[in-house]
């Protein structure tokens, strides 16, 4: 059974293949380019974003994914505490032509002004 984003939102960048080489070997960097998909990147950064203007580790009950159709991303994240009890969901579109950086982040911002900090300080006393 595959579990769509629509139902089941996954922690942010799961399914995203990231390799690493080291910057001054040119000759590596252009052999693994066309692995490189700038759509992927892009919803991966805005993610990354997310969860890390809500200080997530893999311990803090939160996901997100992105995604890019067209001109236009739509980023859908949530908050939860450990129990469930308390659940904050947002989306958000946005224009790919801005940063992923602020997207992921405004996606947060809009978590945090409905209590997101709240349910997160809970997380991390428990």
């Amino acid at each position: 059974m595959i579990l769509e984003p629509a139902y089941c939102l996954p922690a942010v960048g799961q399914g995203a293949l990231g390799i690493e080489c080291r910057a001054h070997r040119k000759d590596m960097i252009e052999l693994l380019s066309p692995l490189d998909d700038a759509d992927t990147r892009w919803c991966v950064e805005a993610e990354r974003a997310f969860s890390r203007e809500l200080a997530g580790s893999c311990t803090v009950p939160l996901g997100g994914f992105a995604e890019i159709s067209g001109k236009k991303a739509r980023l859908r994240g949530f908050v939860a505490s450990v129990d469930g009890s308390r659940l904050l969901h947002e989306e958000l579109t946005w224009s790919v032509s801005r940063t992923p950086q602020e997207f992921g982040s405004a996606v947060a911002q809009r978590l945090i002004a409905r209590g997101a900090r709240e349910i997160l300080a809970g997380v991390q006393s428990s």
